[in-house]
């Protein structure tokens, strides 16, 4: 598996290497090892895992959790085609307001590492698209918040050539720099603690003393 990474501090691309045969193929999008050597966590906790549906046009997010307790994701597509992006919304980050977008589908199974505290958001580009999540807490509806893929100062790659199907919620998210004037933006130094404390917990589990 090879890692690249992003330009948002802690966020990572994943390629596994993916094997066909005349039956179909087998590949493994999340690897423990490749991703620990990758990002120096010791290891990932799933607490959850997600599965979402979307048809062409349908843009998510800007979605992210409160921190504390914070969330970080593994997501991947094995279906359609999304554009995936990650959104530096911590305030204090060294990256705090850059995004990097990568395109996730069943042909070359990339995935992206999400640190915690950062803005995830994605556009639909296939007919119906699935995005599988691996996420480290488990969801909890008052710790969800979101910000506005549209806001011209993120100025991110929604593609101009399809129709935008957006939720309510998401239709009125405000502007990243309204939910930092509410104090609704993670802080860089607690989303690093608590990204670090939540992979040696998962650790703890794998070796106990």
């Amino acid at each position: 598996m090879e890692a690249r990474k992003l330009t948002v501090d802690g966020a990572f691309e994943f390629t596994p290497r993916v094997f066909p045969d005349d039956r179909g193929l087998f590949v493994s999008p999340f690897q423990e090892a490749a991703f620990a050597e990758a990002t120096g966590l010791a290891a990932f906790r799933v607490a959850q895992s997600n599965h979402s549906r979307s048809r062409r046009g349908v843009v998510r997010g800007v979605h992210f959790t409160t921190t504390p307790p914070g969330t970080a994701k593994y997501v991947y597509c094995p279906q359609g085609e999304v554009l995936d992006i990650v959104i530096d919304i911590r305030v204090g980050s060294p990256t705090f307001g850059q995004w990097d977008a990568v395109r996730l589908n069943p042909e070359t199974f990339k995935a992206v590492y999400f640190p915690v505290g950062v803005g995830h958001a994605f556009v639909g580009l296939g007919e119906e698209s699935v995005v599988s999540y691996l996420l480290t807490s488990p969801y909890v509806a008052e710790h969800e918040l979101a910000i506005s893929a549209f806001d011209p100062e993120l100025d991110l790659p929604l593609p101009q050539d399809v129709p935008r199907v957006v939720s309510e919620r998401d239709g009125v998210a405000p502007t990243l720099a309204e939910a930092r004037a509410a104090g609704l933006l993670p802080v860089y130094a607690e989303c690093l603690a608590i990204e670090q404390a939540a992979a040696r917990a998962a650790q703890s589990l794998k070796d106990p003393a």
